[in-house]
């Protein structure tokens, strides 16, 4: 599906741009994109997909991912019934929700890719999506969002009196697409045009030909074959999370310490500093506790990140390809004003609908460009003033949509996916109901 929504947008932005007379522009804009696909994106990814995969190869290592995923196992075993409860990609795979939820932007994205990268090792069809990689897409691109950082942040800056009212809006309209992008997907994967063949048993392999140790087998084996955590060691665990509670109690609930937490203003009410205390000490935790762990386990820390972080520059170069193609596309239809002819045409009849027109531009980007969209909402909020109806429903469109181009263009590039079968679909499903959801539930809450 990608193959032809990638030529329509090539030329339609040509037909498009020849009839607006913005040719110049729109081949401007093509190499200005490609230029950012590698420039601005590939290549800082490099460090951050370092930094977290090599996180990510401790926990592996020392059994964390392994006890995450055992814990959550039948909610996981449901939502991905094709991967087995103990492989890796079910650790991988939670902590990249777990980072979606919370707003962690550049540690849910190398976390996402490491989940893929699982997946793709129980995949007897290289190149072909399986059904564990469309959920998890359709999962990502609909997550549930607690706080939507950006879109508070644009409200606060154009001094609304109240920035975090679309808090609860955001997480019963990303809830709602959540659910419809995962049922989407469970749906189409019956459709007999999206059915796999069976993939013929393989041969029995001989002990000489077990799986290399980077496959889930050999990290669970090794974990178990790990020094068991001595009882000092408990207790320096201990005295750290009792240290990262205080932390949080402090954030939180700046009122015990008789002071007000830095970046939690009065503003805010008592849920969103909780989830802003969250979100601001994950990322320390994480970066500390898991190396903590692993080295209290007998792993050779910094052995062991080097390597994970290795993998991170191979991802990032792989994906380079696939972050070319789509950027220039969607930059080429953008800039020869397709975006705009398509809210102009079907304006009237959104209206008739009860949809508010001034909101299709912003619609119609968000699935391609979050650069473009965060540009539509700031736009917006200054037009109608931050307090408005339709700059609260454009936040909330913002805060429980995603970039579905880009994701399934990233997560799919990073293994070299090509038919990526229903993702798409369900991806776009769950945005078009996160849109839905966003007006009918501003309107009732604010209208």
């Amino acid at each position: 599906m990608l193959n032809y929504i990638w030529l329509g947008l090539i030329l339609l932005a040509v037909v498009i741009g020849g009839m607006n007379g913005s040719l110049g522009t729109m081949t401007d804009k093509s190499l200005d994109m490609a230029r950012v696909a590698v420039i601005d994106i590939a290549f800082p990814l490099i460090g951050i997909m370092a930094l977290w995969l090599g996180i990510m190869r401790l926990a592996e290592r020392a059994g964390l991912v392994g006890s995450l995923a055992r814990v959550l196992r039948p909610v996981l075993r449901r939502l991905f019934p094709d991967v087995p409860p103990d492989h890796p990609a079910m650790g991988s795979m939670l902590m990249n929700m777990a980072a979606n939820m919370l707003g962690l932007g550049n540690a849910a994205t190398p976390l996402g890719l490491r989940a893929m990268k699982d997946l793709e090792r129980l995949n007897p069809r290289p190149g072909t999506a399986t059904d564990a990689m469309c959920t998890f897409l359709a999962i990502n691109t609909s997550s549930i969002q607690l706080i939507p950082v950006t879109a508070i942040a644009v409200l606060a800056a154009k001094n609304s009196s109240n920035p975090t009212a679309i808090v609860g809006t955001c997480i019963i309209a990303t809830a709602c697409a959540a659910t419809s992008g995962v049922l989407t997907a469970r749906f189409l994967s019956r459709w007999p045009v999206f059915k796999l063949a069976p993939v013929p048993a393989p041969a029995p392999l001989d002990s000489a030909d077990a799986p290399s140790p980077g496959g889930a087998k050999a990290v669970v084996q090794e974990a178990a074959a790990l020094h068991p955590l001595p009882m000092w060691g408990r207790f320096v665990l201990a005295a750290f999370g009792v240290f990262f509670l205080g932390l949080f109690v402090r954030l939180a609930f700046p009122e015990v310490f008789s002071a007000v937490a830095p970046g939690n203003g009065p503003a805010k009410t008592g849920f969103v500093r909780v989830v802003d205390a969250i979100s601001t000490l994950s990322i320390p935790l994480l970066l500390s506790m898991f190396p903590l762990y692993a080295a209290l386990r007998g792993v050779k820390v910094y052995e062991e990140f080097v390597e994970g972080a290795r993998e991170g520059f191979d991802v990032a170069l792989r994906i380079i390809p696939y972050l070319v193609a789509i950027l220039v596309a969607v930059g080429m239809f953008r800039a020869a004003g397709g975006i705009t002819m398509l809210s102009h045409a079907l304006g009237p009849i959104m209206a008739k609908l009860g949809f508010p027109p001034d909101l299709l531009p912003l619609v119609f980007m968000r699935p391609l460009s979050g650069s473009g969209t965060l540009g539509i909402f700031t736009e917006l909020v200054m037009t109608f003033g931050p307090d408005s109806l339709i700059a609260r429903t454009a936040g909330t469109i913002f805060g429980s949509t995603e970039t579905t181009f880009y994701v399934l263009a990233v997560y799919f590039g990073s293994v070299g996916i090509k038919k990526t079968r229903y993702a798409l679909l369900a991806g776009l499903t769950g945005d078009l109901v996160g849109v839905i959801a966003s007006v009918i539930i501003c309107r009732i809450v604010f209208g």
